[in-house]
């Protein structure tokens, strides 16, 4: 069994320690003790350096051992070890951050916290709720902060399992368990590293609700990541008002708007777009000569795309008239769309989908209008004569 330093003292940032056990290439380390925290409960390893050398990853092996895993080899039998206390400290505001605000969540509506993870840029939580409304979030919020004001006290504890009540969620370990707990609100069996008081936490913000398994995944910043990303989120409206020449306040308001009125001329476009493709189906279908078996028959190529909304509507113009077919082909991806008149003799989706069979594309349609894609430029090259007769 490795002592655990970090149990007692997480702010110790150095320690000295004997070398117990390694693997051959010396790149994993075992010592009698570590102040180093190895992935566990949700909570990501130190950083630091031990004897120098720079620590890549700590785990935590079934015996009860802790794993340094090194970049580069160790030498000798006493080490000390640095802590990157930047990092401990960030994982110390987070997890207590989250043993307050899954405190609140239960105090305030009885919703259970289901599991925990601490990322690089922000934590989440699932909890036991099929929703949470933005008022209950501003509650939650509220009453987090009104704790982290409050600087409640942030105890750990030695309890025997069969002894320790009022827990928040019940332990399945045996043995003695390790409480961590906030004065008057919460009493939680936990291995991770946690500040002394609630104001240490700095600032808790929820940031993002996802759906996930039925339940809530809520996604929260604490302490330094929260005025990070709220001096972030500052500047980011702040450049969007200026470029609006409005007020932060009004902002979002004048997106809203702008967006709809986006939405408006952005329908009108494509009305307009496919009026305007409908008169030049027509114009073409008059401008086209008709081959000798009197069908009038026309083709257009596009370079990129699919088959767009204004192509169907210049197709299905063209064969308005009497005795038409009408082709058009995209290279990238390679596509086609094929359209007939009803008294031009073709059935678009029959002949159509036999072409794309043979070519090693797929597609289909019905008598007037069909269409597919193809493998490649080469099958969509061999296909277009077929279709134009």
């Amino acid at each position: 069994m490795t002592e655990r330093l970090y149990y007692n003292d997480p702010y110790l940032t150095t320690f000295s320690a004997e070398v117990v056990d390694a693997s051959e290439d010396g790149c994993t380390v075992f010592l009698d003790r570590t102040a180093f925290y190895p992935s566990s409960g949700g909570q990501p390893f130190d950083l630091g350096t031990l004897g120098g050398k720079a620590i890549a990853g700590v785990e935590e092996r079934e015996d009860g051992r802790i794993a340094h895993l090194l970049a580069s080899p160790l030498d000798g039998r006493f080490v000390q070890g640095v802590i990157n206390w930047d990092r401990r400290h960030d994982h110390m505001q987070q997890h207590t951050g989250q043993h307050l605000l899954s405190a609140v969540l239960e105090e305030l509506y009885s919703i259970p916290t289901l599991s925990f993870h601490m990322g690089v840029e922000a934590s989440t939580i699932e909890i036991g709720a099929a929703s949470l409304t933005p008022e209950q979030v501003a509650a939650v919020e509220r009453r987090v902060h009104a704790v982290i004001w409050e600087g409640r006290p942030v105890q750990v504890t030695y309890e025997k399992a069969s002894e320790a009540a009022g827990l928040r969620k019940v332990s399945e370990r045996e043995g003695i368990l390790r409480i961590v707990s906030i004065e008057g609100l919460d009493r939680s069996a936990c291995g991770g590293t946690h500040v002394r008081s609630t104001s240490a936490i700095g600032a808790l913000q929820v940031r993002k609700l996802d759906r996930i398994r039925g339940n809530v995944r809520l996604e929260f910043l604490c302490g330094a990541r929260a005025l990070h990303r709220a001096r972030a989120d500052f500047e980011a409206l702040s450049t969007i008002a200026r470029t609006f020449s409005s007020p932060i306040d009004q902002a979002a308001e004048l997106v809203t708007a702008l967006q709809a009125r986006a939405a408006d001329l952005d329908r009108s476009r494509r009305k307009l777009a496919l009026e305007l493709a409908g008169f030049q189906g027509r114009e073409l279908y008059e401008n086209t000569a008709p081959s000798p078996d009197g069908v009038r028959r026309a083709m257009s190529r596009f370079p990129s795309g699919a088959v767009s909304d204004e192509t169907r509507a210049l197709a299905q113009s063209f064969v308005s008239g009497e005795r038409a077919v009408f082709v058009a082909a995209s290279e990238d991806p390679p596509s086609v769309l094929l359209a007939a008149s009803k008294d031009s003799g073709v059935h678009a989706g029959e002949v159509l989908k036999r072409a794309l069979a043979a070519a090693g594309g797929r597609g289909g349609g019905n008598a007037q209008l069909a269409q597919g894609s193809l493998p490649s430029r080469e099958a969509l090259e061999s296909l277009l004569p077929q279709l134009l007769g």
